[in-house]
């Protein structure tokens, strides 16, 4: 039993526990390319949630790591056989009841750590916060944590190297060989604002990728995605200690 993973402890570890900060890991199902599994962002944030979470409670920090909710926004994926699509309006909703509960509960601090590019929290934590002016809300990106250049030898955005990597070392019974994967080609827009990354359109994701990847997996390699999985968790088990540590009401400097 880990006493960070909220799924694995049980009343008598917590009933007299005082949890400071709640992770509230959030993926989706969707296809990754022809060799991945359709739960890649969900297996990669229980681990990179677990491998932080772990961190951080052995520096003394009071965290606590929440089941990954394994649906996002696939609205441009709507076409794509079995891609689950959770709306934006249904992810506040969502979001709302587990604040409340930690509301009502005393935990004081929420970080969403996300794992899927089509999520994007920014705004609910804003309205959300309104409701909450005492509590600490905050979300990340793990895949944007590390300068990927320094791991990996392909860029890419979906069922790419990184990620091929991460599921290679993770559940390697998962994965294809690679000879069976799609090459992850992207088709650039039209339109120079939206290349160029100063305009934004959503993607139509048949429109844009062949085989649903967007960057080359050929060059992944387990032992690529075990060093990038250990350097992103430590840097991510810093950002949980310093969040459970931060005073709410003098948190500037």
């Amino acid at each position: 039993m880990r006493p960070y993973i909220l799924a694995e402890t049980n009343w008598k570890a917590l009933k007299d526990e005082s949890i400071e900060l709640a992770v509230l890991p959030w993926g989706a199902t969707e296809a990754h390319n022809y060799h991945l599994p359709y739960g890649t962002d969900v297996f990669e944030a229980d681990a990179i949630a677990a491998a932080s979470g772990k961190i951080a409670w052995e520096a003394g920090a009071k965290v606590m790591i929440l089941p990954t909710i394994p649906f996002g926004v696939n609205t441009g994926q709507a076409d794509i056989y079995l891609d689950i699509n959770l709306n934006p309006s249904t992810q506040l909703a969502i979001l709302k009841d587990i604040v409340a509960v930690l509301h009502r509960q005393g935990i004081p601090k929420l970080l969403i750590l996300n794992s899927h590019g089509g999520n994007d929290f920014k705004t609910m934590l804003r309205e959300i916060g309104l409701i909450y002016p005492d509590m600490f809300f905050s979300t990340c990106n793990w895949f944007q944590a590390m300068d990927k250049t320094e791991y990996f030898d392909e860029m890419g955005d979906h069922a790419d190297e990184m990620e091929t990597s991460l599921i290679q070392y993770l559940h390697p019974s998962l994965v294809l060989p690679l000879e069976e994967a799609g090459e992850g080609r992207e088709k650039k827009s039209k339109i120079s604002g939206l290349r160029e990354g100063w305009a934004w359109s959503e993607r139509k994701w048949s429109m844009v990728t062949q085989d649903t990847g967007i960057g080359n997996p050929k060059c992944s390699t387990p032992e690529k995605g075990e060093r990038f999985l250990r350097d992103v968790s430590q840097k991510l088990g810093q950002l949980l200690i310093e969040i459970a540590s931060v005073d709410i009401q003098n948190r500037y400097e």
